[in-house]
């Protein structure tokens, strides 16, 4: 089992790092996965996290000059370990304007994905900066729990409104309850609401757009009028939206019914999928 990789393109690293930074925020622990043509960050934890699930995918070659793995087997040419999102968030801190990024799997007593940062120095002498990151191989036997969650037929899928407005509004509806209802139609419109005993507060996002996945199947007889809505804990919410520092490429919701909300996002050539269930 073996895995190095390089970068040393700026716009890539600080991608790369971005990346790292919002998946500190979405996980406490992730697995990463390793294949030849991709990474992903997982999060599976269901029984710790109450159900919530992330699904990160980015493309190696658009980040990576050098890229080499070998998995378990050859059959089984993949690597999943387990590590603290906030360790590689953290060891990537020190890579703004690096020179250069290595990425490697080692053993030093245990198991690491140790990080080396080639700096440029004052004298212009080059600097490495190394970083351990302990890590858990993950055996085959448990991969069949961190394979890419299967999306539900949603009743309606919706565009999101700007993240930043949707996390501030978020913010102060979160002072007054523990739950938010989030419920959107086919007509491009979006509604986060609390109801408590004393107040009943709703935000209304329009116009917004549903994309055209939406009129097949199961929503081609809906009315457009009519609303999806689901039941979700606001923290889960907040910690979703807190992660998104940069405004994605595309950001879609997409609800099933009193089941779960499924949110999905591009981040120019990264996807992150994240799901919330419904309170029961």
């Amino acid at each position: 089992m073996k895995f190095r990789a390089k970068i040393v393109d700026t716009a890539c690293l600080n991608h790369f790092t971005r990346i790292s930074n919002m998946i500190a925020k979405l996980a406490k622990t992730c697995t990463l996965r390793i294949c030849l043509d991709k990474l992903n960050f997982i999060l599976s934890d269901k029984v710790a996290s109450g159900g919530v699930s992330m699904w990160c995918e980015l493309e190696q070659e658009n980040f990576f000059s050098e890229f080499q793995m070998e998995g378990i087997s050859a059959e089984n040419n993949e690597i999943y370990v387990e590590l603290t999102s906030e360790n590689l968030s953290r060891a990537l801190k020190t890579a703004q304007n690096a020179r250069a990024l290595k990425i490697k799997l080692t053993n030093k007593h245990f198991p690491c994905l140790t990080v080396s940062i080639e700096l440029l120095s004052v004298s212009s002498t080059n600097r490495i900066v190394t970083h351990d990151i302990p890590i858990k191989v993950i055996p085959r036997k448990l991969w069949r729990d961190l394979q890419e969650p299967v999306v539900p037929v949603a009743d309606v899928s919706i565009y999101l409104p700007i993240l930043k407005t949707m996390k501030s509004v978020v913010e102060r509806m979160k002072n007054i309850s523990n739950h938010l209802i989030i419920e959107a139609n086919l007509n491009g419109e979006l509604n986060l609401k609390i109801e408590t005993e004393l107040v009943c507060v709703t935000t209304h996002f329009k116009d917004l757009g549903n994309p055209p996945l939406a009129s097949d199947g199961a929503s081609q007889s809906r009315n457009p009028e009519q609303m999806a809505e689901v039941h979700i804990d606001i923290k889960k919410l907040l910690q979703f939206l807190a992660g998104q520092q940069v405004n994605p490429t595309k950001a879609l919701c997409n609800i099933v019914t009193n089941r779960l909300v499924h949110f999905d996002l591009l981040h120019e050539d990264v996807s992150l999928q994240y799901f919330i269930p419904a309170l029961s």
